[in-house]
């Protein structure tokens, strides 16, 4: 018999009514905060707070901060502290959103989605291809904050790359931006090499004779084609505008380098493009092969039954039991029968052959 719960255990609750959740405190979504002054990080912890306090103190360098996935509470004080608009801060927090760049007052909001190449045994039995996340940037003028949704974006490469290069980082906080959008792309670029080597598998299969692949398999690809589609595409417009001097917070000398990143989009973009339209043809091929197949099929049923139903018709003959069948009474009648039946068959299976429906 289960014991009851003890009077002690019930006392300060409202029946009724559920118990509050647990707050998480910030630290628990934060990756990493740096302060980074003439190129170089400070050393030592900081916090959102300590770190703007520091940077406005000295009047020079930014900050870097980088969460993960932080819920509509936890973000608050990041937002309070760096003044981040509330409609990009919703858009960060609850993510699925296609790339996209806003300006609010002095600060820049900027969305990137980040693709992964899931690994798997063989593209024609693969479930998922394309692993899709999202990256929010918050730019401005002493700060940068970073908003990741997805195991696979991870920043921490691209912050040691940075911090290794003082030149670059002296720039400021466009510096962090390009170097994440670089990185992004680069990925892009992985991801279709990989995908590629996939289609030209396939294609292989679809083309091999006596092969057998789905169509709802290139189906599959295609909708992952489409996914990646969805992530390089409408960052084109993004990255074309703040290489053009969309906002002040990208100084000249950043510019050219989102110039060499759109670059690299614009290859990928193609790649896409070429993705899509191989796949549907290979798709149109699949199912031209099924047809084809078919046809063939059918035909050598067809052949079959026809060479079945000469004997089929004989016997039907001979099965009617007529009193009057003079040849059922002569002594040659059987095998002549049989001779006859033999060479018809093998006739139309000679021709059948020769016509190549056998």
């Amino acid at each position: 018999m289960p014991s009851l719960p003890s009077l002690g255990g019930l006392r300060g609750r409202t029946p009724g009514r559920a118990s509050a959740p647990i707050p998480v405190p910030l630290s628990a979504y934060v990756v990493d905060c740096g302060v980074y002054v003439d190129g170089r990080r400070l050393p030592g912890r900081w916090s959102h707070t300590d770190a703007v306090e520091e940077v406005r103190k000295r009047g020079e360098g930014f900050v870097w901060i980088g969460l993960h996935e932080p819920d509509e509470e936890q973000i608050q004080g990041v937002a309070e502290t760096f003044g981040l608009h509330e409609l990009a801060v919703e858009d960060a927090v609850h993510a699925h959103q296609r790339p996209k760049l806003e300006r609010y007052d002095n600060t820049l909001f900027m969305v990137l989605k980040t693709v992964r190449y899931v690994q798997n045994a063989s593209p024609d039995t693969a479930n998922e291809i394309v692993e899709s996340g999202e990256i929010m940037v918050f730019l401005g003028r002493d700060f940068v904050v970073t908003v990741r949704h997805g195991n696979h974006s991870g920043l921490a490469a691209v912050r040691r790359e940075l911090e290794s290069d003082a030149d670059k980082l002296h720039v400021g906080p466009a510096a962090v931006l390009y170097s994440i959008a670089d990185h992004v792309v680069d990925n892009y670029l992985e991801v279709t090499a990989r995908i590629e080597d996939d289609i030209d598998q396939v294609e292989t299969l679809v083309f091999a004779p006596r092969s057998r692949v789905s169509a709802d398999q290139i189906y599959l690809m295609k909708r992952e084609v489409l996914e990646l589609r969805r992530a390089v595409m409408p960052l084109a417009v993004p990255l074309r505008r703040l290489a053009e001097g969309y906002t002040p917070l990208i100084p000249e000398q950043v510019r050219s380098y989102f110039r060499d990143v759109d670059d690299h989009l614009t290859e990928v973009s193609e790649r896409v493009t070429n993705f899509d339209e191989l796949l549907t043809t290979l798709v149109d091929a699949t199912l031209a092969k099924i047809t084809l197949q078919q046809n063939s099929d059918m035909r050598k049923i067809t052949s079959w039954a026809a060479i079945i139903s000469v004997p089929t018709m004989v016997v039907g003959v001979y099965g009617m039991n007529f009193d009057f069948m003079p040849e059922l009474h002569w002594k040659y009648g059987y095998p002549l029968v049989i001779t006859v039946i033999l060479v018809a068959c093998l006739t139309l299976y000679r021709i059948f052959r020769r016509n190549r429906w056998l």
